[in-house]
């Protein structure tokens, strides 16, 4: 595939969500995980409120595009007694752990302290049991591999004390989700005019193929009025995720729809969940788009596979 083609194609109904969606008032709706739980596309999306606080909140599709039912109450919300998370919680990741059985929430808890990675656990979407701070801030962009490798659970995260002012993926090991290992560089932003060139985060929480772990990630662009935010594929190694494989040069999505470009926060794509429809070969990437809305992009996950494996291999 010519690396030109539009692998990702948008939801026709696309955005999924807004803000009128909502069964109480808010202001915007965006940047949510996502799973298939029980035959349905669970996605766990940030709320923002009128306030500017951000919590989240279960919406539920059975078939992952249309027919959306949202919970009438948050799952996840701000603490006003936990300087953690009393500003809010953003930004969620949704991993299924078949040994857990039950979905990792990873997402950001905002307080005056800076923004940090905290856990939670639940096997159904209606209740969670929280697994505390993971990552002490300034620390973001968490996303949790479904199994152990080696031995130990892999958590890709952003944390910025680590390196000064740049801001790439890394990842740190945990042998029970709680006591994490010191992080470990995975990629790094490209220098010079690219597109992911001012800093990147890890999306979605990566799927495992025969060819390595398929991971997306989000690349941000600063131009002289605005930033752009878009999307980037990787494939990882699977016995050591810290070793890429292959890197697109290019952005495989990125603003260009007026829903994209238009919103709180213009030209930005933001994935962060992701699903793998084994019986149609479909990959959905669910995002937010604008900082205001949930949008989704689908592909062959046959055609994103060969791909990424037709690229030269990244410089070891």
């Amino acid at each position: 595939m010519h690396a030109d083609a539009e692998l990702f194609h948008r939801a026709p109904s696309n955005p999924l969500l807004t803000a009128a969606d909502w069964p109480y008032p808010i202001n915007s709706v965006f940047n949510p995980g996502a799973a298939l739980h029980n035959g349905d596309t669970v996605i766990v999306a940030r709320v923002e409120d009128r306030r500017g606080i951000s919590h989240l909140t279960v919406a539920r599709s059975n078939n992952g595009r249309t027919g959306w039912v949202v919970a009438p109450k948050p799952l996840i919300a701000d603490d006003p007694t936990d300087h953690r998370s009393c500003w809010g919680v953003e930004d969620p990741r949704v991993t299924y752990v078949p040994e857990l059985k039950g979905y990792v929430i990873a997402y950001t808890a905002y307080g005056p302290g800076g923004p940090c990675v905290a856990l939670a656990l639940t096997e159904d979407f209606q209740s969670v049991e929280h697994l505390g701070v993971a990552m002490p801030p300034e620390d973001k962009n968490a996303s949790l591999l479904p199994r152990r490798v080696g031995g130990e659970f892999v958590l890709f995260h952003r944390p910025v004390s680590t390196v000064g002012a740049r801001a790439d993926i890394w990842l740190s090991k945990s042998a029970d989700l709680h006591s994490w290992t010191t992080p470990e560089p995975v990629l790094q932003a490209r220098s010079g005019p690219w597109w992911d060139a001012t800093r990147i985060g890890m999306g979605p929480p990566p799927i495992e193929t025969p060819h390595g772990w398929l991971a997306l990630y989000h690349g941000v662009k600063q131009m002289v009025a605005t930033s752009i935010y878009r999307v980037g594929m990787v494939l990882l190694d699977l016995d050591d995720p810290t070793r890429v494989l292959r890197r697109t040069p290019s952005w495989v999505l990125g603003p260009d729809a007026e829903y994209e470009r238009v919103g709180d926060v213009p030209n930005v794509v933001f994935p962060t969940g992701m699903v793998h429809d084994e019986e149609r070969d479909e990959l959905r990437v669910y995002y937010g788009s604008a900082d205001l809305t949930v949008s989704m992009a689908s592909a062959r996950m046959s055609e994103v596979v060969d791909y990424l494996v037709s690229l030269p291999p990244e410089n070891e």
